[in-house]
């Protein structure tokens, strides 16, 4: 398996790790709507850490709200969505350049106080 240091890691590469090791795996990729069900229940998790580190939400006993915990469940986020980007044939890298330029001209003075 290829390594990469984190800060010369590109989302190119991170994709092309998540695919490296789902297809050296004995399961391989799981259906799409599989991985759609896995994405929202990571999101979920984002949510709960967020709602009691951030919000109002009082941790239960044991919860594990902390920034190390948000860290890790955006990172799951962030690896479905290499799976899924995978496995539909989308470059993320491509993707995320494309949202990131159409946000940029599209809002560039929506939020401006008038």
């Amino acid at each position: 398996m290829t390594e990469y240091q984190p800060d010369k890691l590109t989302f190119n590469d991170f994709q092309h790790l998540v695919d490296e090791w789902i297809l050296n795996t004995p399961a391989g990729y799981f259906p799409p709507l599989t991985n759609m069900a896995i994405l929202a229940e990571e999101t979920g998790e984002v949510a709960r850490v967020m709602a009691r580190r951030f919000g109002s939400q009082t941790p239960k006993p044991g919860d594990k709200a902390t920034v190390e915990n948000l860290a890790e469940e955006l990172a799951d986020v962030i690896r479905v969505c290499c799976a899924i980007a995978n496995q539909t044939g989308i470059n993320i890298a491509e993707a995320l350049m494309a949202k990131h330029n159409l946000i940029c001209n599209r809002d560039a003075t929506r939020h401006l106080k008038k």
